[in-house]
């Protein structure tokens, strides 16, 4: 028998949260990456669902929930999602879940474990974000430089696409011009990751924090991801006494819609002890 979807909403302190949710069982709380929203993991959810109960939020300023007209940070999205928990948490009866996070997800779960370690199972992070790499600097600027580049010059430089080919630059000017467009679409993902003062992103970075963290973590990370990317993921794992790195060989970003079925194995497996 099929497991079907159902959406729902809570009222929290800052604005009102949406989730989907499937499944019964161990309750399992996904968090969604920067660039996506709770859609991102529903493949996943589906082969899931028959043993677990599974539940996708839009976090704040994200997809169906809230667009408040606040600061937003890493602690805000904590106690938000603090304040759903509590709500499911009741409903549920259960005193601790499983948080997956993906990219920001990852940086979010692992933050909330961290605050409110008595209420949680585990963590399984697919490439997450959070934590000070090499040249962290420059990859916030790069970001911020290819969000503030206007239409028109992307207009312009892809016009004379024949020119920029020659010199091997049109690669380039297509995936800048794609992650422009998808960045205007993420306008609080932009402000968590690099639109902030940086002694503010840096202060919610979690590299010197992560030792604390003594539930059992799975890191999934993709073999073919940018190198940025699997740098954070090998710091997250050198950090987190145990944690375990599994690399998905050929696999590249976004995990959960990419590799849905490797992703849901494993965290089948890990939350069963397998």
């Amino acid at each position: 028998m099929h497991s079907i979807f159902r959406n729902s909403r809570i009222k929290t302190s800052q604005g009102m949260l949406f989730w989907r949710e499937i499944g019964e069982g161990i309750p399992i709380i996904f968090l969604h990456s920067a660039w996506k929203d709770g859609s991102q993991w529903i493949s996943v959810m589906e082969m899931l669902a028959q043993d677990f109960h599974c539940f996708a939020p839009d976090v704040l300023g994200f997809g169906e929930s809230d667009f408040p007209n606040v600061h937003y940070s890493i602690d805000l999205q904590v106690e938000c999602l603090a304040q759903l928990l509590h709500t499911l948490k009741r409903a549920l009866k259960q005193k601790r879940v499983y948080l997956i996070g993906d990219s920001l997800g990852g940086w979010i779960a692992a933050s909330y474990a961290l605050k409110y370690p008595e209420q949680i199972n585990g963590l399984v992070l697919l490439a997450p974000e959070g934590v000070e790499i090499e040249g962290q600097k420059k990859r916030w600027e790069t970001m911020q430089r290819i969000l503030n580049r206007s239409t028109l010059l992307f207009q312009l430089l892809r016009l004379f696409r024949p020119i920029t080919k020659i010199f091997g630059l049109d690669q380039k000017i297509e995936q800048d011009w794609e992650f422009h467009q998808r960045m205007l679409q993420y306008p609080t993902a932009c402000e968590l990751l690099f639109e902030r003062q940086h002694p503010e992103i840096q202060a919610e970075l979690l590299h010197d924090e992560l030792s604390f963290i003594t539930v059992p973590v799975l890191i999934l990370q993709g073999e073919k991801d940018n190198q940025e990317a699997i740098a954070m993921s090998r710091a997250y794992a050198q950090y987190i006494p145990h944690a375990q790195l599994k690399i998905i060989a050929h696999a590249e970003d976004n995990l959960p819609e990419s590799c849905a079925s490797v992703v849901a194995g494993d965290i089948r497996n890990f939350i069963k002890g397998k």
